[in-house]
């Protein structure tokens, strides 16, 4: 069954904005987008029909570094420590984020490979694609230890990438640097692997065909990764001690020239650092994703949903701080879709509304290219065809 909509604006990509406008979706495929009349040619006379005369169309969004195992409360860890069952709070909150236009989602650490059973749980359900790392690699004891990924000599590195791949990860996580949700880890700043292990890790994960997402923090753990050859850097923060960091830009200039990608990991709580901290300290922290982007980085949307205050249905109020930075919205929403899906490698599979390619696809009263605010007003969500 041919499904059309019709908008006033549909956004092929966000740089090629089209008036009056319409989308044809077949079989959960993208068949055409363009000018209205020539969408409409191309379906059938039966066509389901949905219009939205004063709405914009546009590629689902992306999250790529979600927890679907935390709560996102300030007990988070204990109500992840207490239960022996996440699945239905997992499901909810992938479930919400379909509900808030997010239509790609990766889960970057999870216990006893949560992800993959959230995802075999919706086998027969409308839900977001969802790729998941399982269990992070971590040193014995080390940040997020408690998700069961230590692993302390090459072999059990290797050991746990082969369970990981077994259990069917898209992705292989490893805990670079130290975090700030782990008692007794290393400091943010501080380096779990060097450049050898982790460079391990990266040839042992291609053998599965996988590649590898570091968490990054400190500037020498960047700097390691990306010498790995890592595929992403999560929170690229350059960190070398409390509030002081070091940008390194031979480092952003291979990872420019390499293709690695740097997800920021900021939700909406970037409003409440910015007063906590100030706007000198703040600018400091987040001005690493300008100094990114004028490297030729590219930049992926994700949010570390989970995490206290960091929730899982306002992709709209994470995406606000590169606004706040002075970014185009444009570029905002090229981040959220299409730069995002090249970045993890599914730059042929969605991320635009162009024939061929999954009918993931969000419709938001307004226009976000005029106010980032349209993206919280869903009218429809189809994700691979289906409605949400």
């Amino acid at each position: 069954m041919d499904v059309v909509i019709t908008a006033r604006r549909v956004l092929i990509r966000p740089s090629t904005p089209v008036d009056d406008g319409a989308v044809l979706v077949r079989d959960g495929l993208i068949v055409a987008a363009g000018p209205r009349a020539d969408v409409l040619a191309q379906a059938a006379p039966d066509a389901t029909r949905h219009d939205f005369p004063t709405g914009t169309a546009l590629a689902g969004l992306f999250n790529v570094h979600v927890h679907l195992a935390f709560d996102a409360s300030r007990e988070m860890l204990a109500h992840f420590s207490e239960s022996d069952d996440l699945l239905d709070g997992a499901r909810e909150r992938l479930t919400s984020m379909l509900r808030s236009g997010v239509t790609t989602v990766r889960d970057l650490g999870d216990r006893g490979h949560l992800g993959a059973a959230v995802r075999r749980s919706f086998a027969d359900d409308v839900a977001p694609r969802l790729l998941v790392s399982g269990p992070p690699i971590t040193v014995p004891g080390g940040h997020c230890h408690f998700f069961g990924g230590e692993a302390a000599s090459d072999d059990e590195l290797r050991a746990r990438i082969d369970a990981n791949a077994e259990a069917g990860a898209d992705v292989i996580k490893v805990m670079a640097s130290g975090g700030q949700i782990t008692e007794g880890g290393a400091d943010m700043w501080e380096s779990q692997f060097d450049a050898r292990q982790l460079g391990l890790i990266v040839a042992h994960a291609a053998s599965h065909g996988l590649p590898v997402a570091a968490h990054a923090h400190g500037a020498d753990a960047i700097e390691a990764a990306v010498e790995a050859g890592v595929s992403t850097v999560e929170h690229c923060s350059f960190l070398t001690g409390p509030r002081s960091f070091d940008r390194r830009s031979p480092v952003a200039e291979k990872m420019a020239a390499e293709g690695i990608s740097a997800c920021s990991t900021s939700s909406r709580n970037w409003r409440v650092i910015v007063e906590k901290l100030g706007d000198d300290v703040a600018q400091a922290m987040y001005g690493r994703l300008p100094w990114l982007e004028e490297h030729g980085v590219r930049l992926l949307s994700g949010t570390d949903a989970g995490l206290p205050g960091s929730v899982f249905d306002d992709p709209v109020g994470a995406l606000e701080l590169y606004e706040w930075l002075g970014f185009p919205r444009r570029r905002i929403l090229e981040i959220a879709t299409c730069d995002s899906a090249a970045g993890l490698g599914l730059a042929d599979v969605t991320g635009r509304l162009e024939p061929g390619l999954a009918a993931d696809v969000l419709v938001v009263e307004g226009d976000p290219l005029a106010s980032l605010a349209a993206l919280r007003n869903p009218l429809l969500v189809l994700a691979q065809g289906r409605s949400a």
